[in-house]
């Protein structure tokens, strides 16, 4: 069983909340627009730290990270990307990619809006944590941790920090 923390669009946004809401989890996980390797380093501080390059990140963020990470976490198949849409709605190329990987969660950021859809056709769970940062149009700015347990995602949980 691993606790996973999951968030977004931090744009070089830190919060100490981030690592009291994630204090139980086994890995965090970022979709992308991190803003700062200062981010990174603070998250990854004695946890899994998994995380691809947004459209904001530039090179020192670029370097060691990639645009898609496909993984396995328990027996889930997972591809994160940050530019990625929703079912029905997924960016160019995204719904190929997920067809030609048939991950059991996909996970990306950009829009800034939270999502959990499950798409039926794919048989792939989506999530978008919405955006963690400061810098954007969101009101409310959020977090998702979640459980993956052998082959199964469980115990979804949005966070807002107001």
């Amino acid at each position: 069983m691993k606790r996973i923390g999951l968030l977004s669009d931090t744009h070089g946004c830190w919060d100490d909340r981030y690592l009291t809401y994630f204090k139980e989890c086994d890995e965090i996980w970022h979709a992308g627009d991190i803003g700062s390797l200062e981010i990174c380093e603070k998250l990854g501080e004695g946890k899994v730290f998994r995380s691809v390059y947004g459209n904001i990140d530039g090179q020192e963020i670029r370097i060691g990270r990639q645009k898609i990470l496909k993984f396995q976490c328990e027996e889930v198949r997972v591809v994160m990307t940050h530019i990625g849409g929703y079912p029905r709605k997924y960016a160019p190329g995204i719904k190929e990619l997920l067809y030609q990987e048939k991950p059991q969660l996909f996970v990306c950021g950009h829009s800034h809006i939270l999502k959990a859809m499950y798409d039926p056709e794919l048989r792939v769970m989506c999530l978008n944590p919405g955006a963690a940062g400061t810098y954007g149009f969101h009101k409310v700015r959020t977090l998702m941790r979640f459980v993956i347990d052998g082959g199964k995602t469980t115990d979804l949980e949005v966070i807002e920090l107001r």
